[in-house]
C-alpha cells in the first residue's frame, strides 16, 4: 500500500504575504536533512507539505524521526493514500492501522473533507469508519474525549488520507528565517540548549568554543564537537570556531584581580566572538546563562558582560530552572555527552571568592590595567574554524 507522510505546520499559516517564503525555507530543509533516505517527493497544500517516497529505497521510518526535528513542522502524520471511495478506504485502510488499533482500548474517529464534492459529510464518515472499525476489533470501544488512538480520514483534492495518531513536530519557524547567532559553546548543559532554542526560532548557528590546553584535554575539545554533531540534527550544518584561550587566561590570572577573573574572562570571550561573528555576518551572540544560577550570572555580571559587547547577547534561558533546561537537554539528546567530567576552560583558575556585584567602572578599570589588544588579535588569528556536518 502507498504511503505519505504529512507534515502539518502552525505558525508559518500565519505569516500572511511571507508565508510562501517561509514555506520555501522549510522546504529546502527537509530536502537537505532527508537527501540520504532515498528519492522522494514534495508538494504542498492548504498548510500541509505532503512528501511521498517515489521508490522501496526509501526508509519511512528514518524520514519520520528525520522531520520530526526540523523547525516549523508541528505535526507528523505517517498516512496510506486511497481513492476517494468510502468502499476502498474501509477495505484498505483498516489493515494499515491495525498495529495501532490491536494495542488500544478506545478510540474515535475525525474526519476532515476539504473536498465538499465528497458525497458523506464528516459525521457521517465518522459513522462509516467507527462501525468498521468496531466490527473488525470488537475490544474496542469509542470514546471521543480521550482515546487511546485517534483515528484520522482526510479527504482531499486528489485522494483520501487515512492515519491513526500523530507525531509531534518540533514546531518553531524554520532555520535561516531569523538571521545567524553565534553560540558560545560551552562543554555544560546549558549552552546546546541555548543553541537549540534560538534555531528553533528560525536562527542559523554558528558555535565558538575556548579551548585552553594544557589546562583543557583534547578530551573536552572531542566532548563539545560532538555537543555540536548532536545540535545539527536540528540546528543543521554548524561552522564550528575553536580558539586558543591558554595564554589569556594566564595572563587574566597574573595580572588581574582574582574575585573579576571570571567577569574578565567573560568579556574577552565576548570581544573574541564578536570578532570572528562580524567577519562571518553573524547578527547576535547567544549564550546559556540562566539569572542566578552561578556567581558570573548574577545580573550585575550581566551588566558588566553586555558593557563589552558591540552587538545583542541572546540569552534564551535566562529565566529558566536548572530542571527545565535539564529536560530539554534531554530531549534534544545532549544531556548525556554535556555532563562527562571533562573540564572547559570557564572552570580554570575559577575564584575562590568571585565577586557577584562587580560594577562597569571597576571592571573596565581592571581590564584597563592590561593590554589584551595583542592576545586578542593573536587569537582570533590562531582560531580553527570548520563545519560540523548533519549526517
Amino acid at each position: 500500500m502507498n504511503e505519505i507522510i504529512l507534515c502539518k505546520y502552525g505558525e508559518i499559516a500565519l505569516k500572511g504575504l511571507n508565508k510562501s517564503t517561509f514555506e520555501s525555507m522549510m522546504v529546502q530543509s527537509i530536502k537537505r536533512r532527508l537527501r540520504n533516505c532515498g528519492q522522494f517527493r514534495i508538494t504542498k497544500a492548504q498548510s500541509t507539505l505532503y512528501i511521498e517516497p517515489l521508490n522501496e529505497d526509501c526508509d519511512v521510518d528514518e524520514m519520520v524521526d528525520k522531520l520530526s526535528k526540523i523547525f516549523g513542522i508541528v505535526k507528523i502524520c505517517r498516512c496510506c493514500i486511497l481513492e476517494k471511495d468510502m468502499n476502498e478506504i474501509l477495505t484498505k485502510s483498516l489493515g494499515y492501522i491495525e498495529d495501532e488499533m490491536e494495542t488500544a482500548r478506545t478510540f474515535k474517529v475525525d474526519a476532515k473533507r476539504s473536498d465538499k464534492k465528497f458525497p458523506l459529510k464528516s459525521p457521517e464518515i465518522c459513522r462509516e469508519m467507527g462501525g468498521a472499525i468496531l466490527e473488525r476489533f470488537p475490544h474496542l470501544k469509542v470514546d471521543v474525549h480521550n482515546p487511546d488512538v485517534t483515528v484520522t480520514v482526510e479527504i482531499r483534492e486528489q485522494k483520501a488520507y487515512v492515519h491513526a495518531g500523530q507525531i509531534d513536530g518540533a514546531g518553531g519557524i524554520p532555520v535561516g528565517s531569523s538571521g545567524k547567532a553565534m553560540l558560545l559553546l560551552s562543554g555544560g548543559i546549558d549552552s546546546p540548549v541555548a543553541g537549540y532554542m534560538m534555531a528553533r526560532r528560525g536562527a542559523v548557528i554558528d558555535a565558538i568554543h575556548f579551548e585552553a590546553p594544557p589546562y583543557t584535554s583534547e578530551r573536552a575539545k572531542m566532548k563539545v564537537e560532538k555537543l555540536a554533531k548532536l545540535m545539527t540534527a536540528y540546528c543543521g550544518d554548524i561552522k564550528f570556531h575553536c580558539v586558543p584561550f591558554t595564554e589569556i587566561q594566564e595572563t587574566l590570572r597574573d595580572n588581574c584581580p582574582e574575585e573579576l577573573f571570571t567577569i574578565l574572562m567573560r568579556r574577552l570571550m565576548m570581544e573574541i566572538a564578536q570578532r570572528i561573528a562580524q567577519a562571518e555576518d553573524v547578527q547576535a551572540l547567544v549564550t546559556g546563562e540562566s539569572l542566578g544560577q552561578v556567581a558570573s550570572q548574577t545580573m550585575y555580571a550581566m551588566v558588566c558582560t553586555d558593557a563589552a559587547c558591540r552587538m545583542p547577547v541572546f540569552r534564551p534561558c535566562v529565566g529558566m530552572d536548572k530542571s527545565e533546561i535539564v529536560e530539554i537537554a534531554r530531549k534534544i539528546n545532549t544531556f548525556e555527552t554535556s555532563i562527562l567530567p571533562y573540564e572547559d576552560c570557564c572552570t580554570v583558575f575559577t575564584p575562590k571568592h568571585p565577586k557577584t556585584r562587580p560594577t562597569v567602572e571597576e571592571v573596565e578599570a581592571a581590564q584597563s590595567s592590561y593590554d589584551f589588544e595583542p592576545l586578542l588579535q593573536k587569537a582570533v588569528s590562531e582560531t580553527q574554524s570548520y563545519i560540523i556536518k548533519n549526517d
